[in-house]
């Protein structure tokens, strides 16, 4: 209880690192993983009356007024916001998110520290360059600024529920655009249970394996099909429906990949799934996360020391705290440099092997991601990737097919036009420096002729 206050009073960055370490019940005594889980959602309240302040600013009027009915006493509680329970004038049912006073201040005091202890890190321990702390700070920063915009929290909600759209796996509550702001959010009220509870999921009739086997399915449909994923992935932020679906909560760290991380990712999961580790050490050297010239064969022995162990056996048997103190062993000994813009993939995949191992103790995390993996790369080459980029650019063709004459005309005559430029350019070079060459003709005649004069007078 002692360590979780102390979180608390440290600050909403604090907060965030406990409600990680709550997920992680194979690191932590079961009492203090437990303690530290009242963090994800049962952060202490601010006062309704700030709450209703606050809201009735921004909607310049009474809050009866813009509700039908507002919960007085929050739902929820986390580190930036807190929830109520409201109804919508035409009767819709909605949960109001409504930013904690003062917290930008509170946030910006703490990544100044955060900054300052990264920065201080850095010269002490040259070191610690190769893992790039000022870059990781600045990097969680960023995404901690971006929480305090509700109305991307908002985007990114409804950007998450156009990509699962229809899905029998997540579902995404609506958003209600014509009662969100900066500071305040409103959303459709969902139903569900917290994925934390694991007796009432029982009670439910909830198949907990085939759940567990679905979250990784949507992580890694998020990360690899849409490049854009839930990064907050704590059991406060995940419901489970009645129907057995997920529910998701909170969008106020998203991660977002691009083409080439994509592939790149793709690349080193399957690689390691295959126990390829020739590749993995091949494309860590081509994307430069260790020095051209580490020798690919003792790369390889490495990864091979670290991951051939973790094979073919249950999460329950798996020491990954181990396994992340070897690999970070590996990493110095070959310089391995840490990404910055994959931090918050590597959090999620913390959190979803927190889930996961709380849902199956059985649950292997390997078979069940590797068909995905294969099925996408699968998709990535060969005719369907073709005809997928041929759909995709055939718009444009249509567009710029009719003009491609005109177009080929132009480009014709300014490439002439460019040509006798550039012709009459040498013209004018050469002209000049025949210039130049019978003017220093001319002058060394008379320097020769004023030299000869000299000597004559001179002689006579």
């Amino acid at each position: 209880m002692r360590l979780r206050r102390a979180l608390e009073s440290l600050g909403p960055i604090f907060i965030k690192f406990g409600q990680v370490l709550s997920t992680r019940r194979d690191l932590l005594p079961p009492d203090l993983a437990t303690e530290l889980a009242f963090l994800q959602d049962r952060v202490p309240p601010f006062p309704t009356e700030q709450a209703v302040a606050l809201l009735e600013a921004f909607y310049g009027r009474p809050v009866d007024e813009v509700f039908r009915h507002f919960e007085r006493t929050p739902v929820a509680s986390a580190s930036v916001a807190q929830v109520h329970f409201a109804v919508l004038p035409d009767g819709t049912e909605v949960a109001v998110k409504v930013l904690r006073p003062g917290i930008g201040k509170v946030i910006s005091n703490d990544l100044d520290l955060l900054e300052t202890g990264a920065t201080l890190l850095e010269k002490a321990w040259p070191e610690s360059r190769r893992l790039k702390p000022c870059e990781v700070v600045a990097e969680f920063g960023k995404c901690l600024r971006d929480e305090l915009d509700l109305m991307r929290e908002a985007a990114n909600c409804a950007q998450l529920r156009r990509n699962f759209r229809n899905s029998p796996l997540l579902v995404v509550p609506e958003v209600y655009w014509d009662w969100c702001g900066t500071g305040v959010m409103v959303m459709e009220r969902m139903q569900g249970t917290p994925i934390s509870q694991i007796p009432a999921l029982l009670e439910q009739g909830i198949d907990l394996s085939a759940l567990s086997r679905a979250g990784v399915e949507i992580f890694f449909t998020q990360v690899f099909r849409d490049g854009f994923f839930h990064a907050d992935m704590h059991p406060g932020n995940i419901f489970v429906h009645p129907d057995g679906r997920y529910v998701a909560l909170d969008f106020g760290i998203m991660g977002t990949l691009s083409d080439i991380d994509k592939d790149y990712l793709a690349r080193n999961f399957l690689s390691f799934f295959k126990r390829n580790y020739r590749e993995v050490a091949i494309a860590h050297i081509e994307a430069g996360w260790v020095p051209a010239h580490t020798r690919v064969d003792e790369l390889e022995a490495a990864i091979r020391t670290v991951c051939e162990p973790i094979f073919d056996r249950p999460l329950k048997d798996i020491s990954f705290g181990k396994t992340l103190l070897r690999l970070f062993q590996t990493a110095r000994r070959f310089d391995m440099e840490v990404q910055p813009q994959l931090v918050l993939l590597q959090k999620t995949l913390l959190n979803i092997e927190g889930l996961g191992r709380q849902l199956d103790p059985e649950l292997d995390l390997w078979k069940t991601a590797k068909p995905f993996l294969e099925r996408w790369m699968h998709e990535q080459v060969g005719w369907r990737a073709l005809l997928r980029e041929v759909k995709s650019e055939a718009p444009g063709w249509m567009t710029t097919l009719p003009r491609l004459p005109r177009l080929l005309h132009r480009s014709l005559l300014e490439g002439h036009q460019q040509r006798i430029a550039v012709q009459n350019r040498i013209d004018d070079i050469a002209r000049g420096q025949r210039r130049n060459a019978n003017f220093i003709a001319v002058l060394g005649v008379l320097i020769v002729a004023f030299a000869a004069f000299e000597i004559w007078r001179f002689l006579g």
